[in-house]
């Protein structure tokens, strides 16, 4: 059996917050909640609305818990609602996205950000590359982008994805092998460093 330990499954938590244990639910949304945020800022590009839709994720698990079918992952189920927020933010807003540079006629201006790091030169290099990075990442189509996020973001492993995106397994292999090509041949400058 288990050891003193280790955690209990989500399975687990579940069954005990339905039972009535709040800690087991506080539990759940430890072991979730950096993990939402992370998934929900990598498809809306704003900080503050994951923060605030991983909340909201988290009451609408909560109110629906008695609805969960351990059938399935409480992973596939969590991230399904955080997707299914996402998007309905996305339809909503719709705004153009606002670049840090600023052009006055023949001038362009750049916002200098502080940065903690070794050596300015390296910090400068981290910062192109993220943003290389998260620039690749949003070029990507939709669906091979929402698959990028989930793996390396949201941290969910193959069958989690297949089950949440209701794919076949190898479809999800294969899309998400075809991601990672378009992200190396986009990002060919950045690798030789």
């Amino acid at each position: 059996m288990a050891t003193g330990s280790a955690l209990p499954p989500d399975e687990e938590l579940v069954a005990r917050t339905l039972a009535g244990d709040q800690g087991a639910f506080a539990t759940l949304v430890r072991r979730y909640q950096e993990r939402l945020a992370n998934f929900l800022f990598r498809l809306l590009r704003d900080l503050e609305t994951a923060h605030d839709l991983a909340q909201e994720v988290f009451l609408r698990v909560h109110q629906a818990l008695d609805r969960y079918d351990p059938q399935y992952k409480f992973s596939t189920w969590i991230f399904r609602v955080a997707h299914n927020l996402a998007i309905d933010e996305i339809r909503k807003r719709r705004v153009p996205m606002v670049s840090l540079q600023r052009s006055d006629g023949d001038e362009t201006h750049e916002w200098e950000l502080p940065g903690e790091g070794p050596t300015p030169y390296q910090e400068l290099r981290n910062l192109e590359r993220g943003t290389a990075i998260g620039e690749a990442i949003d070029a990507l189509p939709p669906d091979y982008k929402e698959l990028v996020v989930l793996r390396h973001f949201g941290e969910l492993s193959y069958e989690e994805i297949a089950q949440l995106k209701r794919m076949p397994l190898g479809t999800v292999k294969n899309k998400l092998f075809r991601g990672r090509q378009m992200l190396k041949d986009r990002l060919a400058d950045y690798l030789g460093d």
